[in-house]
């Protein structure tokens, strides 16, 4: 994995190395191993690289024999070794054993279709000297990250938003709708970031400039059969092929030349996952878990059971409620974003074991809860509908006091209540929303905290309504279930859970992920399952767990599911806390910086102080809150100081 950048001169200037070298900069922490920068007239690219295949030979920007095409890539092209004899059958003569060089070959050969070819986790920079043409393409699930902005005549893009704000004359400027939609689906809606004028490529999107034109084109989205289409088909048989598709996926996202470990948190998905490469690799298998001081988040029982269970060499990282306070502030300086949960904290501190270990790759679990059926959230709206059919009914409600024992909040509150939170309406049942709404609304409260100032600018947008805009023509005719996965698909798993809590932090220690669950074809098998073998009645990822029977502990298939979570607002206060939290929710740090409500924020931080603040609406508004400060503090020339010491 690396990081890449660029520059594309619109008036034919040449391009300013010492720009590039700027950018390249800010991205080591992506790709330690090596660096190059190439420039022909107005083009630069540049390159950080994280050697996993080819070490000695991958060295990039990458071109061509003739020097007519130039790559920068950060990621993976996992059936590389397919297409280059495919492609030394078509003639073409390699000079390296890279992955690198295929996808020139690829595009010599199919030009902007090569990206149908790929089986990876990409984003990459294609200069085209023939038809002076750049072309950047982004893989189909949004592993791997891509923006750009375009700034006084030239075109600049990179792996991380601080390398284009590198550049003098890019602001670091809050976008206050990208903040919105923060503050409503967890993450921006892609090609809008929390920055004003830069952009993001979104998902399963190409973009070309020619002719100092630039245009945008989708080449793969998540879609799924009309409900009228579901073929039940016999379950044995599509366990089987579920597995034979898990396991190629796995085998061959274990092609690197540098050791490859996997996460093992202790819940099925993670447990799955190394279970396969056990069964691929057959070798002695490093795996990686985080542990919590607080009982209510620990699930290293799970991983003990699950290590032993599979003959793993297992290490974990303990977590405090002081340590992640502490590596707050670097989280947010590589999230780029706000964010809603502390979470990321602690997969930064697994990934500095990781490291520390000795390992760049992981195999990890993440896909799985989206493309399988797995999310609570899918077993709400289940409930939910349920509840819909017979609003009388006096303990169906109770039905999601169950689901969510962990949320004292949603135990201690009455049916009324309850009918109320999650939208369980006549009208709601038809809102294609439906399945999102009680968390889209509760996230969407902590926009209360927003000054006069915000809220006046942001008066009319509505970024459910900007979304629906946006939905599939054939959306309204999928199952419930399948427009449920949809959103999660779209939303929150590439602006969050591979982001935030993903790339951003794992890169952060030079560490690649990777995702047997997000395999193309396992994502396509998946999305034409019927959802019944997804979730039989409230059994998430039924068809998986089928699968898989056997190979993993009967005790970790069959255990209620936790959820990934860490401690929030509490790590902040008391006597441990870090000094920053007071300077930066401090009432003149908030009126200097003008995004929130000085006093609302009082109260709540004083709330958290009094020890009352327990509630899931106080934890993310604090945490939102405190992480834009954060990202304010770190990339806005405006409100940038130093922390006192």
């Amino acid at each position: 994995m690396c990081g890449i950048c660029g520059v594309l001169n619109f008036n034919g200037s040449p391009a300013d190395v010492n720009r590039i070298a700027d950018m390249l900069g800010t991205l080591r922490h992506r790709g330690p191993d090596d660096s190059g920068i190439y420039t022909s007239g107005k083009i630069g690219l540049g390159h950080a690289r994280l050697s996993i295949i080819d070490l000695a030979c991958g060295h990039q920007p990458m071109q061509n024999a003739d020097g007519t095409l130039c790559v920068s890539f950060n990621g993976e092209i996992f059936n590389y070794l397919e297409l280059r004899r495919e492609l030394e059958e078509k003639g073409h003569r390699f000079s390296t054993h890279s992955d690198t060089e295929v996808i020139l070959h690829a595009y010599a050969e199919e030009g902007e279709d090569c990206v149908h070819l790929f089986n990876g986790q990409w984003a990459f920079a294609i200069w085209d000297t023939k038809r002076e043409r750049l072309f950047l393409s982004r893989d189909r699930l949004g592993v791997r990250p891509l923006f750009y902005t375009r700034v006084a005549g030239s075109f600049l893009f990179a792996s991380e938003i601080k390398a284009l704000l590198a550049c003098p004359e890019v602001s670091g400027e809050i976008d206050l709708h990208g903040l919105n939609e923060i503050f409503t689906f967890w993450a921006p809606v892609p090609p809008r970031t929390a920055f004003r004028n830069i952009l993001q490529l979104p998902p399963g999107c190409s973009l070309t400039i020619e002719d100092n034109h630039c245009s945008v084109r989708p080449h793969w989205s998540a879609t799924y059969p009309p409900t009228a289409r579901f073929d039940g088909g016999n379950e044995d048989q599509l366990a089987e092929e579920l597995l034979q598709l898990l396991l190629d996926a796995t085998r061959i996202r274990l092609r690197a030349d540098v050791p490859v470990g996997a996460y093992l948190s202790g819940g099925i998905d993670s447990t799955v996952t190394t279970a396969l490469v056990r069964k691929v690799a057959g070798d002695r298998l490093r795996s990686f878990s985080i542990t919590f001081e607080d009982a209510e988040f620990d699930e290293s029982v799970f991983q003990k059971e699950a290590s032993s269970y599979l003959g793993t060499q297992h290490t974990s990282v303990s977590c405090s409620r002081r340590e992640i306070a502490h590596v707050f502030p670097e989280v947010i300086r590589h999230t780029e974003q706000p964010v809603l949960r502390t979470a990321p904290a602690p997969m930064f501190l697994l990934s500095k074991l990781v490291h520390e270990s000795g390992f760049k790759v992981v195999l990890t679990g993440e896909g799985a809860d989206e493309v399988l059926g797995g999310y609570d959230i899918f077993k709400e709206a289940k409930i939910r509908r349920f509840w819909g059919r017979n609003l009388s009914s006096h303990w169906r409600p109770l039905l999601l006091k169950r689901l969510y024992p962990y949320m004292g909040d949603i135990q201690r509150q009455s049916a009324v209540y309850l009918q109320q939170f999650f939208h369980v309406s006549e009208e709601n049942l038809a809102n294609p929303f439906f399945s999102h709404l009680p968390r889209w609304e509760l996230t969407a409260r902590i926009q209360r905290l927003l000054s006069e100032e915000v809220l006046s600018e942001l008066h009319g947008y509505n970024a459910i309504e900007e979304l629906e805009d946006t939905l599939p023509a054939d959306f309204a005719s999928w199952s419930p279930f399948n427009q449920a996965e949809y959103l999660e698909v779209k939303l929150l798993l590439p602006g969050y859970i591979l982001s935030a809590q993903g790339d951003r932090v794992a890169m952060a220690h030079s560490v690649e992920g990777r995702y047997p669950f997000l395999d193309h074809r396992v994502v396509d098998f998946a999305s034409k399952l019927p959802p019944n073998l997804k979730m039989k009645v409230l059994d998430e990822k039924y068809l998986l767990k089928r699968a898989t029977a056997g190979r993993i502990p009967s005790s970790i298939t069959k255990r209620s599911k936790q959820p990934y979570r860490a401690p929030d607002g509490k790590c902040f206060f008391g006597p441990h806390a870090p000094d920053y939290v007071e300077e930066l929710l401090s009432d003149a740090a908030l009126r200097r910086t003008g995004i929130f409500d000085a006093h609302a924020v009082t109260t709540l931080v004083n709330k958290f102080k009094a020890g009352r603040a327990s509630s899931t609406r106080d934890n993310m508004a604090l945490i939102g809150i405190l992480s834009t400060q954060l990202l304010l503090h770190e990339f806005s020339s405006q409100q940038r100081r130093p922390f006192k010491q």
